[in-house]
C-alpha cells in the first residue's frame, strides 16, 4: 500500500508547484496594480477588467474606429461626461461577457461529443470487448485534459492573441514563440500548466473550448486500434497525442503558426484556413489512428490467406446509433462554437454554420444510405451511421465559408469518400473495426481542400490577419487558397501519420502495444479491466446453497466488481 501511495508523490509535488507559482503571480500583480498601471498584457483573474469600449467591434472582429471616435467625442463633451465612458464600457464588456458564455456552453455541447464517440465505438466492437472499449474512450477524456493542462496549450496557443471577441486574450499577445525568419512559427512556449498570467478569465475560457477538440482528436485512434491495444500502452499515448501531437500542428494552423501565415508570407490566399478542425481535429486523429492500427496489425481472424476480408459485426448497433445522434448534437458547438463569440464582429454567422452543419450531415447519411442500396440491395446500417458523420467532418473547415447547399454537397462527396476508403483499407489489410480512418481522415482530408474548392468570399475575407484578402476558393478564382490547403493537407499527413508511426513503433519495442493472443481470442474485459461489461447471470434460485458463490468472478476480485 505505502509503495502504491509513494508513485502518486512526484504528480502531488507537481500540482504543488504550480499552485505556489499561480498564487504568487497573483499577489505580484495585486501590488502592481495598485500603484501603477495595469500592463496590457496583464492577466485578468477577477473578469473585471476583460471587456470596455474598445471592444465594440466591427466586421472584421477589430475595433470600429469610427465608433471610437465617437464615444471620445461624446465622453469629452460637458453635458454627457464620464457617465458616457461608464455606458460604453458596460456596453463592450456585456459583448465580451455574451462571447465568452456562448463559447463556454459550445465548450459543453463539445465534451458530451466524448459520450457520442464512447458509444459509437463501442457498439462497433464486440460485447467482450466492450468494458475495454468503452474505459479508453472515458480515460482519454482526463488524460487528454490533463497532458494539454501542463504542456499541450502553451506549445499551440501561447503566442495566438489577441482575439478580438474574448476582449483581446491580452496574457497571450506577447506570448514567446519558436519561429523561423521568412518562414512562420513553430510553437509557443507560454502558459504552461495555465500558471503565471494565463491566471485569466479570457484565457481560461479559451482553454476550456480547445481542451474539448483536443479530446474528440485523441478519442478518434481509440476506435481504429480497438480489440487488440494493450491499455497500460493506450494511457502512455494520451499523453502523446495532448502534449506533442495535436498541440503543434494545432500551432500551426490554429495557433499563428507557418500555415496559417502561408497567405502573409507566400501571398497563398489568407494562408491556410480550417474553421473548425477537420484538419486539426479530424485528419490529424485519422491518420494518427492509421499509423497505430498498421503497427499492431489486423485483429485475429480479421483477413484470410487469400487477402479477403471477414466481416467482424459489432455488437450493438442501437448503441452505435444513438452515439451518432450525440455527436451530431455536439457538433452544433463544435461547429458555431468555433466564431469564439455571439456577438459583434460578424458573429451572427452562428446560424448559418449551425444550419449548414445539419444539412451536410444530411447530405452524407442520404448518400451513404442511397449508394449502399444501389450497390448491395441494403441500406447497411452501420456504414449510413458512419456516412452521416462523415459529412459531418468534411463540412467542419468551410462550413463558415459556404452556404447551406454546398453544404450539403461537402458533406455527399464526404460520405462517399468514406465508403471508398473503408473498402481501400481492407484492400491493403489495414483492419478499423468502427471506420474511425476512414471517416475522420478520408473526410477529413477532403473538407481540408473544399475550403480551397468552394469558399465564396462572403466571411473569412482577411482572416489570418492577410487584410484586404478575399477569402475565396478555386471556384471563385481563388488559386492560392486551394494551394494553402493543399500544403495543409500534405502537412498533416506527414506530421501526424509520421509521427505517430514513429511512437508506435518505438513504444511497441519498449513496452508492446498490442494484447496476447489468448487474451484477445477471449477479449479484453477480464485481462485488461478485471471485470465484463455484461456479467452472465450464474445464479440458479432453485438450487442456491447458503454455502455457493453468487458470482463467477474470481474470489480475490474487490467487492464492488463482484457487485455486478
Amino acid at each position: 500500500m505505502i509503495q502504491r501511495l509513494k508513485m502518486f508523490i512526484p504528480l502531488l509535488l507537481l500540482c504543488a508547484l504550480c499552485a505556489t507559482s499561480s498564487t504568487r503571480s497573483v499577489w505580484a500583480q495585486t501590488a502592481t496594480t495598485t500603484t501603477t498601471v495595469v500592463d496590457s498584457a496583464a492577466a485578468d483573474a477577477g473578469g473585471d477588467k476583460t471587456g470596455s469600449a474598445k471592444d465594440l467591434a466591427d466586421a472584421s472582429g477589430g475595433a470600429n474606429e469610427v465608433e471610437q471616435k465617437s464615444l471620445q467625442a461624446l465622453n469629452a463633451h460637458s453635458v454627457y461626461g464620464p457617465g458616457m465612458q461608464f455606458l460604453s464600457d458596460s456596453v463592450g464588456q456585456n459583448r465580451v461577457g455574451i462571447n465568452i458564455s456562448w463559447l463556454l456552453l459550445c465548450g459543453f455541447l463539445v465534451m458530451f461529443m466524448q459520450a457520442g464517440f464512447a458509444l459509437v465505438e463501442t457498439g462497433f466492437t464486440r460485447a467482450k470487448n466492450a468494458c475495454h472499449t468503452m474505459m479508453m474512450n472515458f480515460c482519454i477524456y482526463f488524460i487528454g485534459l490533463l497532458g494539454f493542462w501542463a504542456f499541450g496549450y502553451a506549445l499551440m496557443y501561447g503566442a495566438a492573441g489577441p482575439i478580438a471577441s474574448l476582449g483581446g486574450l491580452a496574457p497571450f499577445t506577447d506570448g514567446s514563440k519558436v519561429s523561423i525568419d521568412g518562414f512562420g512559427s513553430l510553437f509557443a512556449t507560454k502558459g504552461w500548466f495555465l500558471s503565471g498570467n494565463s491566471y485569466d478569465v479570457g484565457v481560461c475560457a479559451m482553454f476550456l473550448f480547445q481542451v474539448m477538440f483536443m479530446d474528440a482528436a485523441s478519442t478518434i485512434p481509440t476506435g481504429a486500434m480497438a480489440e487488440r491495444w494493450k491499455f497500460s500502452a493506450f494511457v502512455v499515448f494520451g499523453f502523446f497525442v495532448s502534449i506533442i501531437l495535436y498541440p503543434i500542428f494545432g500551432h500551426w494552423a490554429w495557433g499563428g503558426g507557418w500555415l496559417s501565415q502561408l497567405g502573409n508570407n507566400f501571398g497563398m490566399g489568407v494562408g491556410y484556413v480550417d474553421f473548425a478542425g477537420s484538419g486539426v481535429v479530424h485528419a490529424v486523429g485519422g491518420m494518427c489512428g492509421l499509423a497505430g492500427a498498421m503497427v499492431l496489425g489486423p485483429r485475429l481472424g480479421k483477413y484470410n490467406r487469400d487477402g479477403t476480408a471477414n466481416a467482424i459485426p459489432g455488437h450493438n448497433i442501437p448503441l452505435a446509433f444513438l452515439g451518432v445522434f450525440i455527436l451530431a448534437f455536439g457538433w452544433f458547438g463544435f461547429n458555431a462554437g468555433s466564431t469564439f463569440g455571439a456577438a459583434g464582429g460578424g458573429n451572427l454567422r452562428i446560424g448559418l454554420i449551425a444550419t449548414t452543419t445539419m444539412l451536410a450531415g444530411a447530405g452524407g447519411g442520404f448518400t451513404v444510405m442511397m449508394y449502399m442500396m444501389l450497390r448491395t440491395g441494403k441500406p447497411d446500417p452501420s456504414m449510413v451511421a458512419n456516412g452521416f458523420l462523415a459529412g459531418l467532418v468534411a463540412i467542419t473547415a468551410p462550413v463558415a465559408f459556404v452556404s447551406p447547399s454546398v453544404g450539403i454537397l461537402i458533406g455527399a462527396v464526404g460520405g462517399l469518400i468514406m465508403v471508398w476508403a473503408v473498402s481501400f483499407l481492407d484492400l491493403v489489410r489495414v483492419d478499423d473495426p468502427v471506420g474511425a480512418v476512414a471517416v475522420h481522415g478520408g473526410a477529413g482530408i477532403w473538407g481540408m481542400l473544399a475550403v480551397g474548392i468552394f469558399a465564396d468570399g462572403t466571411y473569412g475575407n482577411g482572416w489570418n490577419g492577410t487584410t484586404g484578402v478575399p477569402l475565396v476558393g478555386l471556384l471563385y478564382g481563388g488559386t492560392g487558397q486551394f494551394f494553402a490547403q493543399l500544403i495543409g493537407v500534405v502537412t498533416v499527413v506527414v506530421w501526424a501519420f509520421g509521427a505517430s508511426y514513429a511512437f508506435f513503433k518505438i513504444q511497441h519495442k519498449i513496452m508492446g502495444i498490442r494484447s496476447s493472443r489468448e487474451d484477445e481470442l477471449g477479449g479484453l474485459d477480464i485481462p485488461e479491466m478485471g471485470i465484463v461489461a455484461y456479467p452472465p447471470d450464474t445464479v440458479d434460485p432453485d438450487n442456491l446453497d447458503e454455502d455457493e458463490p453468487v458470482s463467477n468472478y474470481p474470489s480475490d476480485r474487490p467487492v464492488a466488481a463482484a457487485v455486478y
